[in-house]
């Protein structure tokens, strides 16, 4: 899933060797036995003793030889066979005007060729988000988004994904909202190795650092984005679902769709026309252009069998949540998780970053089992989408001040921080406020600040 799985080494012993000489029956006598037990005692001794020994020298340096090493495969970035792939197809492009063709059986021969990154292949996940190219005309934006940034380098570091930041537009029409096909596109085709390209909007923040999404739940669908089925077919609003943070799987499938969402994007010629036809249907949208949101629950209200049963619309927790609804709760988010480590002091313990994850499962299994998220649940909002707020432009929707959204994505910021830096040994103390780092005492938050 996070990362490559190193498949368990199997041994087999090596044939024995044939006996000198032959008996006739079988002949149990007491010394056999005193040496039998003689040498188990020392093989037991031996085995405590090299562990023991491993154990208190952090430093010292095993060698393998090389055919113990083939029997642990690792990720071999260093090679790339000259066999020929969709790479040296001239007619292969990234651009996001040309289908590409066969790109399940594209990636599948790459994959071939490069079997040390078959292994964990079914999930491995590539992040990709992006901003703007110029500097912001808020003028705390390029510092917040920089903070955006660092917490999905953050999330990703942790659960070892790999991410992919553009700050320059693939196609000079598909800006803004529709900016983000070109680069999910462009990330599938450089990525084969990935199963999933994850996009994350610039304004969404993780607020659960420990939190993986469910993907078994995921293995039939391609497509996974925050929504509710009946506020699409029955309510037929614009928000019943928010792509400002899907899941895509790396296939044709997904291919096709980019293709056919594309469509209804500013490279179409019928673009403003498919702003009419949206909003014909979905009498809230709020403005004339089409967008890539409505222009994808169009498709999910209008071929629901085509479309429908590849795509998960995930309700169950935040896999993107209205920023309004869960910052002004984060401080007493904050109290319930401390409460839970001074009941377990497992989940007090002092650890490695790289083994976050192990304590997530335990907080998971403990206290949270049975938690769907959302709003009153002990469990942490996993991401946080600070939709309208519009933190390089500054251009914030009108339903609420400036300072509002600001003073709101420090406070989740600082939130999301606090839960990376806790492993580094120090919090922020305030929430509200960007200041220095204090560091923690030993047992905290069972000993006292």
């Amino acid at each position: 899933m996070v990362s490559p799985e190193t498949s368990s080494s199997h041994y087999q012993s090596s044939p024995m060797a044939k006996y000198a000489g032959a008996r006739t029956r079988p002949v149990i006598c007491f010394s056999d036995v005193v040496l039998f037990l003689g040498g188990a005692f020392m093989s037991l001794i031996l085995v405590w003793s090299f562990f023991s020994f491993s154990s208190i020298s952090p430093n010292l340096t095993v060698k393998t030889n090389e055919s113990s090493a083939k029997c642990s495969p690792e990720i071999d970035m260093k090679y790339d066979p000259t066999d020929p792939v969709y790479y040296d197809d001239p007619d292969l492009t990234y651009t996001i005007e040309k289908p590409v063709k066969n790109w399940d059986e594209k990636r599948r021969r790459w994959l071939n060729l490069h079997p040390s990154f078959i292994t964990g292949a079914e999930n491995r996940t590539v992040m990709v988000t992006g901003s703007q190219s110029a500097p912001c005309k808020n003028p705390i934006g390029d510092h917040l988004l920089l903070r955006f940034f660092k917490n999905k380098v953050d999330y990703c570091r942790i659960h070892g994904h790999d991410i992919f930041y553009s700050n320059a537009l693939l196609h000079p029409k598909m800006n803004s909202y529709w900016a983000k096909l070109p680069a999910v596109k462009a990330a599938m085709i450089a990525h084969p190795e990935a199963e999933w390209i994850w996009w994350v909007d610039s304004d969404a923040l993780f607020t659960d650092m420990d939190f993986t999404p469910p993907w078994h739940r995921y293995k039939e669908h391609n497509l996974v984005v925050h929504g509710w089925p009946g506020v699409i077919y029955n309510d037929r609003s614009w928000t019943a679902l928010n792509a400002g943070v899907f899941l895509i799987r790396n296939c044709q499938w997904s291919m096709e769709l980019i293709d056919t969402w594309t469509g209804m994007g500013p490279v179409s010629p019928e673009y403003a026309k498919w702003g009419q036809i949206q909003r014909s249907i979905f009498k809230d949208k709020l403005f004339p252009e089409s967008d890539d949101q409505t222009a994808l629950i169009y498709l999910l209200y209008k071929h629901r069998e085509v479309y429908y049963p590849k795509i998960y619309l995930e309700g169950n927790f935040y896999f993107e949540g209205y920023w309004l609804e869960i910052v002004p709760g984060l401080t007493n988010i904050t109290e319930r998780y401390l409460e839970m480590e001074r009941e377990d002091a497992t989940l007090r313990r002092r650890h490695a970053e790289k083994v976050s994850e192990r304590y997530g499962a335990f907080r998971e299994e403990r206290f949270l089992k049975g938690e769907r998220g959302g709003k009153g649940s002990k469990r942490r909002p996993f991401v946080t989408h600070f939709t309208g707020c519009q933190p390089c432009s500054g251009d914030h929707n009108k339903m609420y001040d400036g300072d509002t959204c600001w003073n709101g994505m420090i406070k989740a910021i600082n939130f999301a921080d606090n839960q990376v830096m806790r492993k580094y040994g120090f919090v922020h103390s305030d929430l509200g406020k960007t200041s220095p780092l204090q560091p923690l005492p030993f047992d905290y938050p069972d000993e006292p600040w």
